[in-house]
This record gives structure tokens, C-alpha cells and sequence, in this order.
């Protein structure tokens, strides 16, 4: 049979090589059908203005830059299933394409002949032509590993670099990078040197866009903190928020103050209570339940309405009690939810959440106690004197850095399982939604240091890259791969396959990934990956631990 679609992008793709009837995210084919243009049309774009760049015209490209990011970041896993949300993306792209294409044609730029270019992307020959512009339109197995590792690399850089840019953190050479890259992966003549040169590239733009990032967060709420937080609930009226845009949660607790409506944090936002600029509104009382896929349940308990900043969306089922009180913002979008809009200035107008939230019942506690957090980069420095007596004395053996991504399969248990099984003297470095794995499991503290410390979000890893550069210079180590550091990484989507490629370009080696390999991976791909940097996968608990733990 045909395919209707093909999607290979995430840990759970069907088969483990590709959905191709319907996502397993529950992305439908129609759907499917429009990212592609989308991402077809964005291709164009890339290597129009990439062009344009190399001949030295000038021309604005926060426009082009911010419609390009919005546009990749729109089609990473669980972000929107909102056909016409996604076509009224698609016609913002057209139209930026055709002025670029007027520009080149004014100042006698030349421009290759790829079909992206050529292409003018409208949407009626994009139907009559099929699936043309899938992923499966590149023939060559590694040739396509590679420039999906590309570009599902720049989805992950796009989604950190859009957050940044809601903070007024910005970076033209990062942008550049990004269409220069899109030009590289249109190009059908691009061969396996470029296309490998140009994923390590990936990486290295990545570890800036997470530094940019980090960079915003500290700037406007200062750097995280050591925080107990609260999971249980209170007896006002809630909203849940989650995501990732702090951006978001900052004009939400704004414009909640005293109206007696409490705010929650619910899976990746949880880090919104380690800052110091967003943790001081009394309202923010806690974090409601745990990673993205066990939304159904807990929104159905949750009883308020629900925010939702970025992806990591679960369709809900036709008789959920909470689907008409789910709000979006940003990248986001599902059909028959209300989206809200950013005004010129950057301004989220909550009000209509904020009425709602006034008609509902307090939310119906699901658990009770605090969880603990806040160790990004800045505070594991002010513990520094701590850890390096820990590690000279002994009673740190080892750190293991777990983060990444959380899901519903059941071999994911290894983490847990893992986590508990560690030896007592051993470290947790996490970051992202793979701590709920562990993060609530009682696994004690050396010499007062937790034995699980948490960054925050998935782009915080950066943290733990910081700090093992740190130790480096600390121990004096020639290679940060001396290190008693073991990566033991979690994966789910893009934003981790970019953290991926940070790490590479790093020079860490020896990364475990999974629980099983990217389908996007090809088995020529991972000969060099395997080769060249040590990338691994899980084998069972007890074989991990002796031979990477104790080792």
C-alpha cells in the first residue's frame, strides 16, 4: 500500500523506521502533508537568503529569521496538529520567498537550480504533486540520514533560539548558519563529506543557541537556585502552564496577581520555580503531575484550563472533560483550541484563561510532597568546593548524566530502574523531562549534596557541559573524556537530537543514546557515528552499570 505520509522523527515512530498511515503522536497524513510544504518552502527561503548573504546583499533578516525558526519550530514533534494555523504559516513563507527571489533578481544574484528554488510553493501544485517533497525524496539512505540529522538538529536549534528571541537575546550568525544549512541539505549534489561537515556544524550552532538561551533566561530571572518545590495543591482555582517559554509563564503570573487564581507549572515548565524573578510571585505554588504523556489523566484532574507554550502536545480523546479549556500560544496549535497571539510588543493577553479559571474547582490533589531542583550551571559552581572535596575524598565516584526526554514505552523503565540501581557514591547530572524517570524517588544526598541534580529544561544541558569543562580545568584533565562522567542519554525528539549534536561537537564520546536508536539513523551513519565518537544504546541495567559505572 501507498503511504500516506512518512514521518521517521521521533523515538516512537512506528515500527521503529516510520509512520506511515498516521502519526504515532497522532499526527494525521493531511497534516503531515502541510509540514512538508512547509519545511519545502522554508528550504527555498534558506538557500535564497543564503545566497543573497554570500553575494553581500543586505537585506533584514529578522523577518526572514524569525519566520524560518517559527517555521521549523512549528513542525517538531507534538507542537501542531492545526492544519490552517500551519497554511497561514505556509503563506508567510511564500511571501517572504517571492520577496527574496524580487531582491536576488534586482541585484543579479544568481541562484541555484534546486527545486526548492525554483519552486514558487504554491499550495494547490503541492497537492497535484504528491509527496514529492517528503523526506523519502532523497533516494540515498545515508545521504538522507544526514540531512535529516540536519535539519531535525535546526528544529532543536530553532525552538531554543525562539525561546531566546522572546527574551530580546538574538544572534545573526546563528541564523546565517541555519540558512546555510538549508541551502546545503537542498542541494541533490551534496555529498557525504559536506552533508557530515555540515551536522557537526549543527552542533556547534546548537552549544550557542543553548548558550544564547541560558544567556536570556539569567538575564531576565537571574540564574537558578536551589528550590523545594511543592506538588500538591492549594485551594484556589488553578491554571496549569506547560512547555517551555518562560517568556510565557512571566506575563501569566503578571497578569494573574491577585486575582486569587493560583499558577502550576506542569512538566518541562517545572524549572519556572528555580528562578529567582519567577519564583517570587506567591501564586506560583507548585507543579502539577509529571512528563508531557501522562497529560490525559492529570488534565482531566487538573479541573482549570490549561496553557500550552511550545509542544509536547497529547491529542486528546473526543469525551476529555478538559479539551475545551486548553489554550495555545506560539509555535503550538490543535485544532478547536483557542490560540492566543502575541501582540506587536510581544504581549500574551491572558485574560479570557484567567476568566475561565475564575468558573472552575480547585484542582484535585494527585500527589503530595516537594521535589528538589535548580542546580544549572551557576549554582554547581557555588557548590564547587563541595563536589571537588567529595570527589578527591572518594565519596563521589562517578556522575552519570541522564537527561533528555521522557515517553510512554515501557522499556523506558531502564531509567528508572537504572537510577535506583546506581551505586550510592554515584552522581544524577539531569535536565529535561527524563528526571519524572527518577526525580521523585528518595535516592539521598553525599555529604549533603543530592544524589539527583537538576538543571531544568532540555536546553539546560548546557549546564552539565559547562560544568564538565569546569572539572576539566579543575582536575586538570587533558580531555574532557577523562572525566568520571558518563552520559546516559534519553531521547524523544529534536530538541535532544540538538543536544546530541552539541555534545559531538564537544568532543564527548562514548554517549549512550536511547532506549533505541533513531530511526533516522542510518546504518552507514552509524558506522561513523560509532567509529568516530563511541555512540552507543542501552544494553540491560546491570551490563551498563559494570561497564560504564564501575568501569
Amino acid at each position: 500500500m501507498e503511504n500516506q505520509m512518512f514521518c521517521f522523527q521521533c523515538q516512537e515512530t512506528a515500527k521503529g523506521t516510520g509512520c506511515t498511515v498516521r502519526g504515532v503522536c497522532g499526527k494525521l497524513p493531511e497534516t503531515s502533508r502541510w509540514q512538508d510544504l512547509l519545511l519545502s518552502v522554508v528550504r527555498g527561503v534558506g538557500t535564497i537568503g543564503h545566497a543573497l548573504s554570500e553575494a553581500g546583499v543586505a537585506y533584514d533578516k529578522v523577518p526572514v529569521g524569525d519566520m524560518i525558526v517559527d517555521a521549523l519550530f512549528t513542525t517538531i514533534t507534538n507542537a501542531n496538529f492545526d492544519d490552517s494555523a500551519i497554511l497561514e504559516k505556509v503563506d508567510r513563507a511564500i511571501a517572504i520567498k517571492k520577496q527574496l527571489l524580487l531582491i536576488a533578481k534586482d541585484k543579479g544574484v544568481s541562484l541555484p537550480d534546486y527545486q526548492e528554488v525554483k519552486w514558487g510553493g504554491e499550495k494547490a501544485d503541492y497537492r497535484a504533486e504528491g509527496d514529492r517533497e517528503s523526506i523519502l525524496r532523497n533516494e540515498d539512505a545515508d545521504l538522507r540520514s544526514l540531512k535529516e540529522l540536519t535539519v531535525l538538529g535546526l528544529k532543536g536549534m530553532a525552538a531554543y533560539y525562539e525561546h531566546a528571541s522572546h527574551l530580546n537575546q538574538r544572534n545573526e550568525a546563528i541564523i546565517d548558519f541555519m540558512m546555510k544549512a538549508l541551502g546545503i541539505i537542498s542541494d541533490p549534489s551534496a555529498d557525504m563529506d559536506t552533508l557530515l561537515a555540515t551536522v557537526l556544524e549543527t552542533g556547534k550552532f546548537g552549544v550557542d543557541a543553548m548558550a544564547l538561551l541560558d544567556k536570556a533566561n539569567t538575564t531576565a530571572y537571574g540564574n537558578p537556585e536551589l528550590t523545594r518545590v511543592n506538588i500538591g495543591v492549594g485551594k484556589n482555582p488553578g491554571i496549569l502552564i506547560s512547555g517551555h517559554d518562560l517568556r510565557d509563564i512571566e506575563q501569566l503570573l503578571q497578569q494573574t496577581e491577585d486575582t486569587g487564581i493560583d499558577v502550576y507549572t506542569h512538566s518541562e515548565m517545572l524549572p519556572a520555580h528555580y528562578y529567582p524573578q519567577l519564583k517570587k510571585y506567591k501564586h506560583l505554588v507548585g507543579n502539577y503531575g509529571n512528563a508531557w504523556w501522562k497529560q490525559k489523566e492529570e488534565f482531566a484532574s487538573f479541573n482549570g484550563p490549561i496553557v500550552f507554550t511550545t509542544n509536547c502536545i497529547v491529542p486528546p480523546s473526543p469525551s476529555a472533560n478538559y479539551k475545551d479549556r486548553v489554550f495555545t500560544t506560539n509555535a503550538s496549535g490543535y485544532p478547536g483550541w483557542k490560540h492566543l497571539k502575541a501582540d506587536a510588543n510581544g504581549r500574551v493577553d491572558f485574560s479570557e484563561v484567567i476568566e475561565l479559571a475564575k468558573t472552575c474547582e480547585a484542582p484535585t490533589e494527585i500527589e503530595q510532597g516537594e521535589i528538589v531542583g535548580g542546580f544549572a550551571h551557576a549554582q554547581v559552581f557555588a557548590l564547587a568546593d563541595q563536589v571537588v572535596e567529595a570527589v578527591k575524598s572518594g565519596a563521589i565516584k562517578k556522575f552519570v548524566v541522564m537527561s533528555g526526554c521522557d515517553g510512554r514505552m515501557k522499556d523506558r523503565n531502564y531509567y528508572t530502574d537504572f537510577a535506583k540501581a546506581l551505586p550510592k557514591d554515584t552522581v544524577i547530572l539531569t535536565s529535561g523531562c527524563a528526571k519524572y524517570k527518577y526525580n521523585k524517588l528518595n535516592l539521598g544526598d553525599i555529604n549533603g549534596i543530592p544524589r539527583v541534580l537538576d538543571a531544568g529544561q532540555c536546553n539546560d544541558s548546557y549546564s552539565w557541559a559547562v560544568v564538565a569543562l569546569k572539572l576539566k580545568e579543575i582536575f586538570g584533565a587533558a580531555d574532557i573524556n577523562d572525566l568520571p562522567i558518563f552520559f546516559n542519554i534519553a531521547w524523544y525528539e529534536q530538541k535532544a537530537v540538538i543536544v546530541l549534536l552539541a555534545l559531538l561537537h564537544l568532543g564527548v564520546k562514548n554517549i549512550h543514546i536511547g532506549p533505541t536508536l533513531p530511526a533516522f539513523v542510518s546504518e552507514g551513519v552509524l558506522k561513523v557515528l560509532v567509529e568516530n565518537f563511541g555512540l552507543g544504546t542501552n544494553a540491560t541495567v546491570e551490563e551498563d552499570i559494570k561497564n560504564y559505572v564501575l568501569a
